[in-house]
């Protein structure tokens, strides 16, 4: 399209002829009472939050962008012009430069019309063409997470040029979150994944906190519905109180800065719902302590007032020792500038307080996109606070040569998602430069991040003068020097992958075990399952079995039985763990004990003692047969069940949808009919699943609720995973299945509880 004709606005119903493709050479002159009325919003933030933009490029980019996007809609029927616009809208929040804006509306053209990236070139210039270039994935369609770290890549290529590429795709991503209702649950929760692993840590990075905070809070509601909701309700329940306590604290500390004549703002900070859930999950501490945890933020003038304000906070309530940190004479990664310190403030309880400037706060708020309003900040950290952009980026250098030398976009993308979620430290070398590694990293991770071969040669290392394990922590500040082996076969140690926190060690390291090592591995793992089956007496044909190994391979993300061998061969994964997992996956050990009797020869049935009364079952033709409930699936009155005549153990009885069924079809002629014929005296077992918020006192709570029920507790089994969720297994005899609703309905009621169903037998 040449560069002064303007697509024609196909909104507007005089534009016809347009729309069929005959040029429009006007271009809108703004003051005329031309400009398009769905550009308002849009340039109303713009005028506020970046004043100088060239109003005339960004509506000309919209125009473009509007008839190239005309017929197509999005998933929730809308015209799909209004994705680039919200886009827009929301990097104009963040006060971004008129070219990004314009980027922004175009940003999908060349993937999703057939707007060439030439054409945008010669219409928008260079750098508008390498933003939207950037943006732009790979294909038009994807293919699993290979394609998705395909593109991970190239953004990571295309932002360490031009860092406003990541600032539109956060955007883009952000807008698509807000509309995400719309796709099929399983997309729906790929991208929620995806959000939370990726892209929220990569605004994190950037110091892009609003942006973070919301793509957190939308993909938890996505992934993890009844967690979110069980928050946002002990949230709303505790807020009456915690208003009251906050309002005074703001009142205190706005008295004192008062009378010290500091101007300053004093605010509560908002808690987001995602950073409450981690936070239990990081200090490992129930709800009521992070939220009863008050958090305030003071914004003055200067960075003299900072310090002032600090002086004078402190002389009123005694700070928590060793939790002051000084953000501002040495920012974090992500340019973030603050003082941070916990007093005991009212009635004994614990206040976190911020206090850092206006400018700071806008550059905490919105990280490096703060930097098109704040132009004039430019500089180097030091006392006045100023900060270059881009100065703190070194990540991204760092993230770029790494990704030149990892051949696998799976694990260049699982790399990618570890270091995101970490923190950092910073070790010197013997000669006094730099080096980040993660928080608890060791002289092995140091190692690999001098250089490939150091680390693979490493065999010793001296920190601060003084020898000391490979596995030990390094902490800020330390002096590492690393002693290698001349030997033609040294090598790295399987074992270090228990203690190595880098991605980029872990990842050399598999490489090197990877390489002419898979065979053995396989044959090792093979070897390891096969002796802790063994060990526990188990069926070895049966849990072997290719199409078992298979589910659970997948499971586990493999892409087949091979490379699960090889996974136990190598030690990333344990063989005993690999048992318990196929175990379960049949119904736990009784079930694979019950197994052996159930594959054997079939024998007459004998007479038993007692009948299939008690069991509240009778066999079809036959009253007088000895009957038992499968434990694999724990079967009451109202399920559809089958019958299965076991050698020596009378006839089974199972769901019809239990797992184990398949596999009895398989020997028809042993199959019988089965009924459900309760009496007063049948029992039945009954098995069920609670998962809950962790908190002191929940299984007692849990146990006393079911005992209130009236239900006669057999075994209970508690797990806690390291995600601050427990879950917690119960069974329990009952007389009647149809109490079962009540007992659910009580279980559920319990303060932390945000699920709770009946599963199909012990191993769940």
């Amino acid at each position: 399209m040449p560069r002064d004709v303007v697509a024609p606005d196909v909104t507007d119903p005089g534009n016809a002829e347009a729309a069929a493709g005959v040029p429009a050479v006007r271009r809108r002159r703004f003051g005329g009472g031309a400009m398009n009325p769905v550009l308002e919003p849009l340039f109303r933030t713009v005028r506020a939050t970046h004043p100088k933009a060239d109003l005339r490029v960004i509506e000309r980019a919209y125009d473009v962008a509007a008839y190239h996007h005309r017929d197509q809609k999005r998933k929730s029927g809308d015209p799909y012009i209004t994705h680039p616009l919200a886009v827009a809208t929301i990097l104009a929040e963040l006060g971004t430069d008129d070219e990004t804006l314009c980027a922004a509306l175009l940003h999908d053209t060349v993937e999703d019309t057939a707007y060439s990236l030439d054409e945008l070139r010669g219409d928008f210039g260079d750098t508008i063409g390498s933003l939207v270039d950037g943006v732009t994935k790979l294909d038009k369609v994807k293919f699993g997470d290979a394609a998705q770290a395909e593109t991970v890549r190239k953004m990571v290529v295309a932002m360490s040029r031009d860092i406003r590429v990541l600032i539109i795709k956060l955007a883009d991503r952000l807008h698509n979150m807000r509309t995400m209702r719309y796709l099929p649950e399983h997309k729906r929760h790929q991208k929620s994944r995806e959000t939370l692993e990726i892209f929220a840590p990569l605004a994190h990075r950037l110091g892009m906190n609003t942006i973070k905070w919301e793509l957190e809070d939308l993909a938890f509601a996505m992934l993890y519905p009844k967690r979110y909701d069980e928050i946002a309700r002990m949230v709303s329940e505790r807020a009456p109180r915690r208003d009251l306590f906050l309002q005074e604290v703001i009142e205190k500390v706005s008295g004192d800065l008062r009378e010290a004549k500091i101007r300053a703002v004093v605010k509560g900070r908002p808690k987001h719902y995602y950073s409450v859930y981690q936070k239990m999950i990081a200090r490992d501490v129930a709800f009521d302590d992070i939220y009863d945890l008050v958090g305030i933020r003071v914004l003055v003038d200067s960075v003299r007032d900072c310090y002032a304000a600090l002086g004078t906070i402190h002389a009123r309530w005694n700070p928590v020792p060793g939790r002051f940190k000084d953000y501002i004479a040495m920012p974090k990664f992500n340019m973030y500038q603050s003082l941070h310190t916990t007093v005991i403030g009212p009635e004994g309880k614990p206040v976190e307080l911020q206090i850092r400037t206006h400018a700071m706060h806008h550059r905490a708020e919105y990280g490096v996109a703060a930097h098109w309003k704040y132009k004039e900040e430019v500089g180097t950290p030091g006392p006045t606070g100023k900060v270059k952009p881009g100065s703190d980026m070194a990540w991204l250098r760092q993230l770029l040569d790494w990704q030149k030398e990892t051949s696998d976009p799976g694990e260049f993308l699982e790399s990618l998602r570890f270091d995101l979620s970490v923190s950092e430290v910073y070790v010197f070398t013997p000669k006094g430069q730099v080096i980040a590694l993660p928080e608890g990293a060791t002289p092995v991770d140091f190692a690999y991040a001098v250089h490939t071969e150091v680390g693979h040669r490493c065999i010793g290392a001296r920190v601060n003068g003084r020898l000391v394990p490979l596995e030990s922590r390094l902490g800020n500040g330390d002096t590492v020097e690393i002693f290698t082996s001349k030997s033609p076969d040294a090598g790295p140690s399987r074992d270090w992958l228990k203690f190595v926190k880098s991605g980029r060690a872990r990842n050399k390291i598999r490489q090197w075990f990877s390489k002419e090592r898979r065979e053995t591995a396989i044959e090792a793992g093979k070897e390891a399952i096969g002796r802790a089956m063994r060990k526990q007496g188990l069926p070895l044909q049966r849990l072997m079995s290719g199409e078992a190994l298979l589910a659970l391979a997948r499971d586990l993300r493999y892409p087949d039985v091979s490379a699960l061998y090889a996974a136990v061969g190598e030690g990333h994964v344990a063989a005993q763990a690999v048992v318990q997992k196929l175990v379960a996956s049949i119904g736990g050990v009784d079930s694979a004990e019950e197994d052996i009797a159930e594959t054997s020869l079939p024998t007459r049935l004998r007479g038993r003692p007692r009948g299939g009364g008690g069991a509240g079952v009778v066999v079809a033709g036959d009253a007088d047969v000895w009957v038992r409930l499968s434990k694999c699936c724990t079967p009451v009155p109202g399920d559809e069940i089958v019958g299965f005549v076991t050698r020596g153990h009378g006839v089974s009885v199972h769901r019809a949808d239990c797992t184990n069924v398949q596999q009895l079809k398989e020997q028809p002629d042993r199959l019988v009919e089965v009924s459900w014929s309760p009496s007063d005296d049948s029992v039945f077992l009954v098995a069920i699943q609670v998962e809950a918020l962790d908190r002191p006192r929940l299984l007692s709570d849990v146990t006393r609720t079911l005992s209130d029920q009236h239900v006669n507790i057999l075994s209970a089994s508690v797990t806690t995973s390291r995600d601050r969720v427990a879950i917690s297994k119960f069974t329990f005899e009952m007389g009647d299945p149809k109490h079962l609703g009540h007992v659910l309905k009580a279980v559920r009621s319990i303060q932390g509880v945000f699920d709770v169903y009946r599963v199909s037998g012990a191993g769940g």
